[in-house]
């Protein structure tokens, strides 16, 4: 899963970064001084597999991972030229998430925030980008057409693009165009923004922070939102004592830490559910759609399962905490084997049959 952070100049996006990531990334001046993204993949953190690794005793154990891209500042008007669009926002275009950081604290020049106002500013860069690369797809169609070259599958593309279009111009993400499998499938390509899920982050000073249910009420009539404390939750964030950080984050009112509120919301908007594989040599988690099936799961942890795909043996993580061992789970008719239409459930545990 790739989660990209965007937003306006000074927003505190680094900061969120390293809070996530536990990286030192700069944070002064960022956006004027870098055009290259920050990277970093982190754990998952999940109890589910801490516990089957306890168990098991395997060799090695394999969390599921996010990479978080930490973009550079988006100013405004950019779009115009084309946000988005140049050579150095590759790694953005292929987030599967978006992750907006907008400011509620006073800035050095002492402005105060304006949150709705900066999500406005960034979604309309982000429509007009997604009007700028449809439009030019469109100018390339229509010139196959002139040297010729009109198939069935370039009408198909226009007509798509050209909805599109339609919708984007008037201040609509694609994400609520209603597109068939098909559709889908054709414009995947472009990589749309606004198409993509969308997540606000509230960006809050210590002093501010846990005291903006209105504000947080108004952002969530069309977005899903959580509050950080950044500058805080990064100084955190490089304590080398876990029960310490645990200690001052709940003197802030805050249960989790940010990258596992985070990682919470993504798994949410996503439709992201995790699957275990155990074994004295391995205990996995995998990450796939809610709705995928055992056959596409198969697919997730190798091509040659899923080729050879002939049953699926499972039971759940609840099963094996019950019952002690995969032999009572067995003995208490809690083991099944499992199709490969089987649609896979949060925390089931899995092992695949297969022959190729």
């Amino acid at each position: 899963m790739r989660i990209g952070l965007i937003g306006l100049p000074n927003s505190g996006k680094t900061t969120i970064f390293n809070a996530l990531t536990k990286q030192e990334a700069p944070v002064t001046a960022y956006a004027n001084a870098m055009v290259e993204p920050n990277l970093a993949v982190v754990e998952v953190a999940d109890d589910r597999i801490s516990r089957l690794s306890e168990m098991y005793r395997p060799k090695k154990t394999i969390c599921s991972s996010i990479e978080f891209i930490d973009f550079v500042g988006v100013k405004e008007g950019a779009a115009k030229e084309g946000l988005f669009s140049g050579p150095d926002t590759g790694s953005i275009k292929i987030a599967d998430a978006l992750a907006l950081v907008v400011r509620n604290f006073k800035n050095e020049q002492e402005h105060p925030p304006t949150p709705i106002a900066d999500i406005e500013k960034i979604m309309d860069e982000l429509l007009i980008s997604d009007l700028i690369i449809a439009e030019n797809r469109l100018e390339r169609i229509a010139h196959a057409y002139n040297r010729g070259k009109k198939t069935a599958a370039l009408e198909m593309e226009e007509k798509v693009l050209r909805s599109i279009v339609e919708h984007v111009s008037e201040n609509r993400a694609i994400s609520d165009l209603n597109l068939d499998k098909e559709q889908e499938k054709m414009v995947r390509g472009f990589q749309f923004f606004t198409q993509k899920p969308l997540m606000i982050i509230l960006n809050s000073d210590e002093y501010g922070f846990g005291k903006n249910s209105e504000l947080l009420s108004d952002i969530e009539k069309k977005f899903q939102v959580i509050e950080f404390t950044g500058k805080f939750e990064m100084e955190l964030s490089g304590l080398n004592d876990p029960e310490e950080e645990k200690l001052f984050l709940v003197d802030m009112g805050i249960r989790e830490s940010a990258r596992d509120r985070l990682t919470h919301l993504a798994y949410g908007l996503l439709g992201y559910i995790s699957f275990f594989t155990v074994g004295s040599d391995e205990v996995r988690a995998w990450s796939i759609h809610e709705g995928n099936t055992a056959l596409e799961a198969a697919d997730a942890i190798h091509s040659d399962l899923a080729r050879g795909f002939i049953r699926a043996e499972c039971y759940t993580y609840d099963d094996i905490m019950a019952f002690g061992s995969e032999k009572a789970i067995r003995e208490n008719g809690r083991f099944r084997l499992e199709g490969k239409n089987y649609v896979v459930q949060d925390g089931n545990i899995l092992s695949i049959r297969f022959n190729v």
